[in-house]
């Protein structure tokens, strides 16, 4: 990461008292005289960076730098809704005596994250009937009972009951046509088995069967592959003068812990360069009149901070690379219109059925 004061001021966007500045980009032919702003991909090859600042089993956070707003805010819908996975949409209930009504348990049971992989299954569409490789069948077959060997005195439901919980561990993957050998070393079933779906008492009981497709989550948030994706841009904090020792503290309390050093001999005071991503930007210190000429906040307009974390199937970072591809497969599809118009600029819309 380059030092704060390497930084293009032209890539700044302002953050002031009580207003926000040069919002938007000036990078194009036209708005700088003399200066020549095409597009260039050689340059953008080598403004372009992904660095994963953070990696886990369930989540990843890493810097998108030197592109448009536009094209960051595409990658993160794109990952919102249009990344597919597989998700319960069919629920068949041949008995449910749980206090939870049908639809409601349905709902439940449909929002549960899967573990298959999208890759292996084809689209479902609404004329299609299921097969093995667009269907994945589940069922459900709980009863609860009292437990006859419970300790004395016990006042846990755990203890007394058996199955006193319907949990995501209660669904069974039932293997239809070539699916024993496409999941072979995978088998088919949530994410995490703990889901508490409804409670149970003895005496009731819980009988489906589940069919789980393949869908995006622009036809329902079920089929999200995050729990969240979101951006922002990277803070920009420039002391213009020194701060006095006197108020080194208190400016050093005006921003997130660790983005402010201060040398304990000469109580110089400095910005962490990589800890300044965990600031908020408050403007907590342009409230104080001692540091209003000391300072200058703003955020870097091309550097995207990104944090997403994954509810499915996908490791955290297959993400990116998937949210790329389909974008890559739009634009596919944009150019060949495009094409179609410089062949054929007749007034009739162009015919898109065969993209």
């Amino acid at each position: 990461m380059p030092p704060r004061n390497e930084i293009d001021p032209r890539r700044l966007v302002g953050v002031h008292a009580e207003r926000i500045t040069n919002v938007s980009s000036t990078d194009y032919p036209g708005h700088y005289p003399d200066e020549d702003h095409s597009w260039n991909l050689e340059k953008f090859q080598q403004n372009l960076k992904v660095n994963v600042q953070r990696l886990s089993q369930r989540s990843i956070e890493f810097d998108l730098v030197g592109v448009d707003a536009s094209i960051a805010n595409a990658l993160r819908r794109i990952l919102m809704a249009e990344v597919p996975t597989v998700a319960i949409e069919h629920v068949y209930v041949w008995d449910n005596t749980s206090v939870i009504q049908d639809e409601v348990l349905a709902h439940r049971i449909g929002l549960v994250p899967l573990n298959i992989d999208p890759a292996l299954m084809y689209m479902r569409s609404p004329d299609d009937g299921p097969m093995d490789r667009n269907t994945i069948v589940f069922k459900i077959s709980v009863v609860c009972e009292r437990n006859n060997d419970a300790p004395k005195g016990s006042t846990k439901p755990s203890e007394l009951y058996k199955n006193h919980e319907l949990l995501s561990s209660h669904l069974i993957w039932e293997p239809a046509g070539e699916q024993s050998d496409v999941f072979v070393g995978q088998t088919p079933a949530p994410t995490n088995p703990n889901i508490v779906l409804a409670k149970l008492r003895p005496g009731q009981a819980v009988e489906m069967e589940l069919h789980a497709i393949k869908g995006v989550g622009k036809d329902h948030a079920k089929f999200s592959p995050v729990a969240t994706a979101s951006y922002r841009l990277l803070p920009h904090i420039n002391i213009k003068k020194p701060i006095p020792p006197h108020l080194a503290e208190k400016f050093q309390k005006c921003f997130a812990e660790g983005v402010i050093n201060i040398n304990p001999r000469t109580k110089e005071v400095s910005v962490d360069e990589y800890n300044v991503r965990k600031d908020t930007v408050s403007r907590e210190v342009l409230r104080h009149p001692e540091f209003t000429d000391m300072v200058e906040l703003g955020r870097v307009r091309d550097h995207f901070l990104f944090n997403i974390e994954s509810e499915g199937p996908y490791a955290p970072e297959r993400l990116l690379p998937e949210a790329i591809h389909i974008m890559r497969e739009k634009i596919a599809v944009l150019r060949k219109a495009a094409e179609a118009l410089l062949r054929d600029p007749g007034d009739e819309d162009v015919q898109m059925s065969d993209a």
